[in-house]
């Protein structure tokens, strides 16, 4: 008799932690694996107390998922690991990110949902929460350490007895889903229906691109349940990556050709594969503008009357110039934990009123909202249907076009874009570098800039100009992707300072690749 590791006929790669939730290939991600991984996170969400967000065996576990064509085999792998560990799964269906979060934590039970985000199709993987939120930085050590010895106890059972065969799939002949149910979806409709009761869209044409978002449709029943009227255009049944943090030339022009089909509108918006992060546009004579999710957060806090703010060090600095900056809590490394940590230190402080957000766009409440009588309950995990109701409730309550709402804000302009493909060993190691180097030897890879007033190592590599541009290199935690990062006084020199970190062959950073990895 052999064990299961030695009659596998692949290597197993193993999941790691990336900046939110487990990513990884998808000819990587075996429905072993997946197990192994869930089945490790739960049990370490069954030590915990209820207090700590901890699971009891015997409770419903909620789990729902994208539309990727990889998300059903990675859920039949959570629902085994699921059913194993005690609990009930309980299938919501294609539903937004926040959408399960939401209806779970108003339950307080856990919750996997299995998305890949806004990265390719070829890469997937899931995140796991608490039933009192996400899991944090804090709980990946013990986590990897309870998926270890799960690792060890599965890779030990005998071959004949286990589970999955040796290409690493369930054996079981009928892996069916529990049938999906519709309470998530509603739940989360109502959230936004109910606070909002009485505000208005009616009059305003709006073009929601659906590419393949799992909540393409919900955005489009929301926005019409306000009177909107909603072009729904765009709509893939293979898979399309949106990365909300790093818009392209290309991707651009994908939306302004559906603009110039839809007619005259008044805004454009779209969510990511997750629905997470929003996509808001403003359109001015006919010309569709993108406005990034950090400058969106400014409208939204704004429009919520947030008393504390907490944003990552990537974020645009428009927010230490304006009427914000006294709400500003110290500003974190990057991902959602990271900020969902920063807001509960805020609620500490005796704070009311606080949210947080990220470049990508993606809205986090900390605090329950008070408003004409309606509560709108904290929901501390990125949310992207709260953004775009915001600011086009704040555009339509000022009798402002969405690009004007924008323009009230400091002129300071962003701009984030990356390199695809790019070894995320290889981008550790320039940010390793470029740490260890001093203002006078980074300069090198910057002619043309100016002097560096000084660099800030909170996550990746921020420098600072003395003339207040910034440039900010980090790789991704989630994929082979290197990210920059722009801030300037202009939109036209933000761009500018991204293009020339990501040309090609010759842009600042494969300079940096040579220099620093190759030699």
């Amino acid at each position: 008799m052999s064990r299961l590791i030695e009659s596998l006929t692949y290597p197993p790669h193993e999941l790691r932690f990336g900046t939110s939730g487990r990513r990884g290939r998808v000819v990587d991600l075996t429905q072993l694996e997946i197990y192994i991984n869930v089945a490790g996170e739960l049990e370490y969400l069954l030590s915990l107390s209820p207090g700590e967000g901890g699971i009891v065996r015997g409770d419903d576990f909620y789990f729902a998922y994208d539309l990727r064509p990889s998300s059903n085999g990675i859920c039949q792998a959570a629902v085994q690991a699921i059913l194993d560990a005690g609990m009930v799964p309980v299938n919501m269906g294609a539903v937004p990110t926040p959408a399960l979060m939401y209806y779970a934590l108003s339950r307080q039970r856990g919750s996997i949902m299995v998305t890949g985000s806004h990265i390719p199709f070829d890469l997937n993987g899931y995140k796991l929460n608490r039933s009192t939120g996400e899991l944090l930085k804090e709980h990946e050590a013990p986590i990897n350490e309870a998926v270890t010895r799960v690792r060890a106890r599965i890779y030990a059972q005998e071959f004949n007895d286990s589970l999955f065969d040796a290409n690493g799939l369930l054996r079981a002949a009928n892996c069916a889903l529990p049938p999906s149910r519709d309470d998530a979806r509603i739940a989360y409709l109502k959230r936004y229906t109910g606070f909002f009761s009485g505000h208005s869209l009616s009059g305003c044409r709006i073009l929601v691109y659906q590419h393949s978002a799992v909540g393409r449709d919900l955005l489009v029943e929301v926005l019409r349940s306000f009177g909107a009227e909603v072009i729904a255009l765009g709509r893939s049944e293979s898979f399309v990556a949106i990365d909300t943090e790093a818009i392209d030339a290309a991707q651009l022009a994908a939306i302004q050709a559906l603009a110039d089909q839809a007619g005259p509108l008044w805004a454009a918006v779209s969510i990511d594969g997750d629905s997470d992060r929003p996509l808001i546009l403003g359109v001015d004579a006919g010309k569709v503008k993108f406005f990034g999710g950090d400058l969106a957060g400014m409208v939204v806090a704004e429009y919520l009357g947030a008393d504390a703010v907490v944003v990552p060090i990537s974020c645009n600095d428009a927010i230490d110039r304006g009427p914000l900056t006294p709400a500003l809590e110290p500003k974190t490394r990057i991902g959602s934990p990271h900020v969902v940590s920063g807001m509960a230190a805020a609620r500490l402080k005796g704070r009311k009123v606080v949210c947080g957000w990220e470049a990508n766009g993606g809205f986090l409440l900390g605090s329950d909202v008070e408003r004409e009588g309606r509560t709108l309950t904290a929901l501390p995990t990125r949310d992207a249907f709260l953004p775009i109701l915001c600011v086009l409730f704040a555009a339509r309550e000022k009798g402002l076009a969405v690009s004007e709402v924008f323009a009230r804000l400091p002129k300071r302009y962003s701009r984030a874009a990356l390199l695809r493909n790019f070894a995320r060993g290889n981008g550790l190691r320039i940010v390793e570098a470029l740490s260890a180097m001093s203002p006078a030897d980074l300069e090198r890879f910057f002619r043309g800039f100016g002097p560096i007033g000084r660099v800030d190592l909170t996550d990746g590599v921020r420098i600072l100009f003395a003339s207040g541009e910034v440039a900010h290199f980090r790789p991704s935690g989630n994929a082979d992707e290197f990210r920059i990062y722009s801030v300037a006084d202009t939109q036209a020199r933000a761009d500018e300072i991204v293009e020339a970190g990501i040309a090609e062959p010759a842009g600042i950073i494969r300079e940096m690749e040579r220099a620093l990895v190759s030699k």
